[in-house]
């Protein structure tokens, strides 16, 4: 079974290749007629197979926001102090006033957004402003390929992953095998390791020696790290959990154990 860091390389090399195809989406889109003509000059290729090849880009306004959500959940976890800036190049700052070369986003681009000034509609900024942005997010990705060589990554993280997924497959043996209680234990324990991981990762603090699920749940919401709908969500695996452990007189159904065990598995790849 592939490792955790195997697995993060393997992703993130997808994710640049991906990238740099949109990268040649994105300009053959916004500067057709002088991407066709770079082609050109840079191989003996017929006009109708540039047409071809151009044709066979996939569009960037379509493929992009998936490109995103995955490059930014990799980001979060290897580049924590790059995020913002990766952010930055996509989201629109509610603080903009005007929308002008150096304000224009990425999701602008997305939308079509052009801006024109005077009777004559002299363009100010428009589509093309993205292309050097979505460079500048690519590179940020591709910096993080450094991270896998440098002497400062810290995998302690993508470690504990690995430890987590065998936990959870161990829970998964039990739960097959009529173990439920002790399926449902074994989930809960994990998801509280996790969670105690976040609580560490945002340098919260907490003045219970032996804080559980419920109150990592409740302090990460308070610091707005989760969200309400998720909080829920995890206060749900607590219930679950709780019966587990310490219900003795309502035995948990394989059911509750299969959505605690699924549920964990979603917040150990989820929250960071």
């Amino acid at each position: 079974m592939a490792s955790n860091l195997e697995r993060f390389k393997t992703d993130l090399e997808a994710l640049i290749t991906r990238g740099d195809t949109l990268e040649l989406a994105v300009q053959a889109d916004t500067y057709p007629e002088d991407f066709a003509q770079a082609i050109k000059k840079q191989s003996s290729t017929s006009e109708k197979e540039i047409k071809k090849m151009i044709a066979g880009l996939p569009s960037f306004r379509f493929e992009y926001q998936a490109w995103y959500s995955e490059a930014h959940a990799l980001i979060k976890q290897l580049l924590p102090d790059r995020l913002a800036d990766f952010v930055r190049y996509y989201e629109k700052p509610k603080s903009r006033r005007e929308l002008t070369f150096d304000t224009y986003t990425i999701e602008d681009h997305l939308q079509g957004i052009s801006v024109t000034r005077g009777w004559e509609d002299t363009k100010v900024v428009g589509p093309e402003a993205a292309v050097p942005l979505f460079r500048q997010q690519l590179s940020i990705l591709k910096s993080a390929r450094a991270r896998f060589d440098s002497s400062l990554f810290d995998i302690r993280q993508l470690l504990r992953a690995d430890l987590f997924d065998s936990e959870l497959e161990a829970a998964r043996e039990l739960a097959k095998n009529g173990f439920t209680r002790a399926a449902g234990a074994l989930a809960g324990v994990v998801v509280e390791k996790h969670l105690a991981q976040v609580f560490d990762n945002h340098a919260l603090k907490t003045r219970k020696k032996a804080p559980t699920i419920n109150d990592y749940n409740d302090a990460l919401k308070k610091a707005n790290v989760i969200d309400v709908p998720l909080w829920r969500f995890i206060q749900h695996l607590a219930d679950i959990r709780n019966l587990c452990d310490h219900d003795k007189k309502a035995e948990p159904t394989t059911e509750q154990v299969a959505d605690l065990i699924a549920g964990v598995e979603k917040v150990i790849k989820t929250l960071f």
